[in-house]
């Protein structure tokens, strides 16, 4: 019997790794089953849709064409004229020579240590269901989050603050809080939403302090619900969303030292704040890489509420605004990890739900709808990688000669999905949950490891 035993306690271990959990401590660290390069990610979410042939993809054929019926048919979602040539320069940039677009300028000082995918393509043309495929990996079923399978799998670092975290300035973006659900896995790995439009911590994270009990009494008070709670689960055996709310009331009081200290960017050198600088960008960028520093495994960022980088009209303004306001902190971000030596095992990851049509659109509807835009596009889009074992100076695959369709070395959003999860130590077929009678996974039956963007 001891052989027999010392294998099934090799396979739970196993099975530990492969991302089980304990529901006493859902959120213990766990290493993944496969080697890693990277055990922490930096999502930039840019919500609404970046123009690629306006940020990472130029096409000097919109340029010949400009003002013309395109000699291709494109499908678009609502009725759209002649070629748009982009009203941005492009230049090339570092070693690589990579060409970017004038209004990223500081990002393309990195530009040798970006993997700029240019072929990516997703399923439907409209912001919810491709942003419910981009984070859920799902247009229309629901399904955990990237975030929330990340903790699942990994846990967190510090037991004193959620193991994923998202911060949106000003509000919530199209399907608030669906983009960062857990949904069917537990309630301890759904993400936890900071409005960093705010800057004083106590505005960051309301009531995270109590305005009329002591640390002491709090704790007090907190040992006799856990107790109460005990009881009653005590009938109510497995019941996964008891014990996460009873893992919240430990997790919020434990957030009251940490979490007011980690979102408080007063105590960064002021060499570190300048390099941010003082805007809603600047802080909420500082306070990610503050979060990534004390354990924290998944932070997404996002540009606003809404979908500010939808640009049915007047692309030129919007696109020239909203890039003014985050690439001296997106740069200021890949420095200071880089300077840490973070970037290494930090995955960061750049782009939107979908990307827009190298023409221009005719239907003019609503307060955001005119003259000089683009409208949505899933058939290409262009997104980029950093740190965490991808290729630096690197760019994949290719659009059509305008810029629409993705034609060389297309990377489907499910594709990016697999590599993700690669990088990150697993193997996306195998890295599951049982639900329903059924093990599900975050890339569903689909997708394949891009091994080409991998150093």
């Amino acid at each position: 019997m001891g052989i027999g035993w010392c294998a099934f306690a090799s396979l739970l271990a196993r099975e530990h790794a492969h991302g089980s959990y304990d529901p006493a401590d859902p959120l213990a660290p766990k290493m993944p089953p496969l080697p890693a390069r990277a055990k922490r990610v930096i999502h930039i979410f840019m919500n609404g849709g970046p123009s690629q042939v306006d940020t990472f993809d130029p096409k000097p054929a919109l340029t010949r064409y400009g003002g013309q019926k395109l000699p291709v048919h494109l499908r678009t979602e609502r009725e759209t004229g002649a070629a748009f040539p982009s009203p941005f320069e492009f230049r090339k940039h570092g070693q690589s020579g990579i060409e970017v677009s004038e209004i990223f300028p500081k990002v393309a000082e990195h530009v040798d240590d970006l993997c700029v995918i240019r072929s990516m393509h997703t399923n439907i043309p409209n912001h919810g269901p491709s942003l419910m495929l981009m984070n859920t990996g799902s247009s229309q079923q629901s399904r955990p989050s990237f975030g929330s399978w990340l903790t699942y799998g990994l846990g967190t670092e510090n037991r004193n603050l959620p193991g994923f975290v998202v911060l949106c300035p000003g509000g919530y973006p199209v399907f608030a809080a669906r983009n960062w659900r857990s949904a069917f896995l537990p309630g301890s790995f759904q993400g936890t939403h900071i409005d960093t439009l705010h800057q004083a911590p106590e505005k960051l994270i309301a009531n995270v302090r109590s305005g009329f009990a002591s640390e002491g009494s709090q704790r007090r008070q907190l040992d006799l619900l856990q107790r109460l709670n005990r009881v009653h689960a005590s009938d109510r055996p497995g019941d996964a969303l008891l014990e996460a709310r009873a893992q919240s009331f430990e997790l919020a009081f434990r957030m009251q030292m940490e979490a007011t200290d980690v979102f408080n960017v007063g105590r960064e050198p002021e060499s570190v704040r300048n390099l941010y600088g003082d805007t809603v960008h600047g802080r909420q960028m500082l306070i990610a890489r503050r979060l990534l520093e004390k354990g924290v495994r998944v932070v997404q960022v996002w540009h606003g509420a809404g979908q500010p980088w939808d640009s049915h009209s007047e692309i030129e303004a919007n696109h020239r605004r909203l890039a003014g306001e985050c690439d001296a902190p997106i740069a200021a971000l890949l420095t200071d990890l880089k300077q840490r030596g973070m970037l290494d095992d930090t995955l960061v990851i750049w782009g939107g739900e979908f990307g827009r049509t190298p023409v221009v659109e005719l239907t003019s509807f609503g307060s955001n709808h005119g003259k000089n835009g683009r409208d949505h596009n899933s058939y290409g889009f262009s997104m980029w990688l950093a740190g965490g074992g991808v290729k630096g100076g690197y760019v994949h695959g290719a659009t059509d000669d305008f810029g629409f369709r993705a034609a060389e070395k297309k990377v489907h959003v499910h594709d990016l999905h697999a590599t993700l999860l690669y990088l990150l130590g697993f193997d996306h077929e195998r890295f599951t949950f049982r639900h329903s009678g059924r093990d599900f996974r975050f890339t569903d039956v689909h997708g394949r490891v891009v091994h080409d963007l991998i150093s």
